[in-house]
């Protein structure tokens, strides 16, 4: 499934700050960063619910938002660009 991850993150605190970064941490575990807090994702439905079940455990709900765009299958693929050229490959390897 191809997704698209955007959020935000509280940071005027320290523990917003934190929750900031293990976010992104997350995220880069699943997909690929395109802009500053948006992923590209492409996985199964399992890594699906596993990233939700994380990113559930690190948020605030009442203070931040997380936003997870169901795309058609390989949507992806067909991303317009303007720009500066991506990077990676949505369906190429994942370096952790």
């Amino acid at each position: 499934m191809d997704l698209l991850i955007t959020y935000d993150v509280e940071t005027v605190t320290p523990a917003g700050q934190a929750r900031l970064r293990r976010v992104a941490k997350i995220c880069e575990a699943y997909g690929h960063r395109v802009q500053k807090s948006v992923f590209e994702v492409v996985c199964r439905e399992q890594d699906k619910l596993k990233l939700v079940a994380e990113l559930h455990e690190v948020i605030d709900p009442k203070l931040d938002s997380i936003r997870i765009y169901h795309l058609p299958a390989h949507a992806l693929d067909a991303v317009e660009h303007l720009g500066r050229p991506r990077e990676v490959d949505p369906r190429g390897p994942l370096v952790i």
